[in-house]
């Protein structure tokens, strides 16, 4: 591509951003920096969008590369470019074994970009610059032996008029990179959905531009990134759908990565619809009559029963769909009963009406028993 068809690619992705409207200029913006092409991308379109006294860059120092320092020292050269506030947090590697690295890099990089926000919606944050160190906070291996390990979505799906956005360098790459390994490890409609472009102050400013695209952005503008060699290694299993398994679609049809994106634009939208008619048959209720329940076409059925899970669990709970029979069953029966359906998740039948509960955690259930 020459010089100035870069120029031209990079003003099309800018206004690309511009017309998605994630990125306002009169909030807070926390922009995710690792040193990578779409990360510096990002940080770059932001601070023409927002101004460099919004935007606030965020950059996790894990230790868990040789170039760590590097990367680091790269970020504050960039930011000192462009003016922004650089916010180093130092992450401690978690114990061999501890669990899932890449999971726990990515909590303890939300965690990090939360405490920044929260830091941000103070008044007093244009006035205080400083060096974010939440490392203490970061450095929790326990968490890392439970099944969810770090919950931060209840944080991330804050109301947006919290203020300060969260905003990461997720590509179109990385969506369809998403929905193949989620295909391949979940069943469900969820994984055809891919991330949203928005989710409470989550924002993907860069989910409409390729990979290639946010390369050509840093060139145009005379920008370097670093480039992780992790990602070459087919150790992970991203790597691996990118290496492997995309090559294999791209030979099918070479239009499988648009085809797979336009794929999960259009089942957004239906899940739409569904959600909705979810909402019609609970009516801002805690439960469903069992009765009712019956009557729903067999999907419906599931997807009520698994929003009342969920619900009740505050996560997910996508097996509670299968045990809709199960529930009709006992219920057929009359009287109460009580049904774990996964999770800590527990269906209550009364009086013939469902109605889900969140159960205490396993050891204590068995102390209660023994009481």
């Amino acid at each position: 591509m020459s010089d100035a068809a870069e120029a031209h690619e990079a003003e099309a992705l800018l206004e690309r951003v511009r017309e998605t409207r994630l990125l306002p200029s009169d909030r807070p913006v926390v922009a995710l920096l690792s040193g990578g092409r779409d990360s510096v991308c990002l940080l770059d379109v932001a601070v023409r969008l927002c101004g460099n006294r919004t935007v606030h860059a965020l950059h996790v120092n894990y230790g868990l590369r040789e170039a760590a320092d590097d990367d680091e020292r790269h970020c504050a050269a960039l930011c000192e470019a462009l003016g922004v506030q650089l916010n180093v947090v130092q992450a401690k590697r978690p114990q061999e074994g501890a669990g899932n690295l890449q999971a726990w890099a990515r909590d303890a990089r939300y965690e990090a970009a939360i405490e920044l926000a929260k830091h941000l919606d103070a008044p007093k944050h244009f006035d205080t610059p400083e060096r974010l160190d939440v490392s203490e906070r970061l450095d929790a291996p326990e968490r890392l032996d439970a099944p969810e390990r770090l919950d931060v979505s209840e944080h991330l799906d804050a109301p947006k008029q919290l203020g300060t956005l969260i905003a990461a360098g997720h590509t179109a790459s990385d969506q369809v990179e998403t929905i193949l390994y989620r295909l391949a490890a979940s069943p469900g409609r969820r994984a055809l959905l891919g991330m949203a472009a928005a989710e409470g102050r989550l924002i993907r400013p860069l989910l409409g531009c390729s990979r290639e695209q946010t390369a050509a952005y840093c060139r145009a503008r005379g920008l370097s990134w670093r480039e992780d060699e992790s990602n070459l290694s087919d150790r992970y299993a991203r790597n691996r759908v990118r290496h492997g398994l995309l090559p294999q679609l791209r030979a099918v049809h070479p239009a499988a990565e648009s085809n797979v994106l336009r794929t999960a634009e259009l089942l957004r939208a239906e899940t739409e619809l569904l959600e909705s008619l979810v909402d019609a048959e609970l009516e801002g209720g805690d439960g469903i009559a069992l009765q009712r329940l019956a009557e729903l076409p067999q999907a419906l059925a599931r997807l009520v029963v698994v929003r009342l899970a969920e619900r009740a669990g505050d996560g997910l709970v996508p097996q509670a769909g299968d045990r809709v029979a199960e529930i009709l069953q006992l219920g057929a029966r009359g009287g109460s009963a009580e049904l774990h359906i996964g999770g800590s998740v527990g269906a209550m039948l009364r009086q013939g009406r469902l109605s889900m509960v969140k159960l205490p955690p396993r050891a204590q259930r068995r102390q209660a028993d023994d009481e």
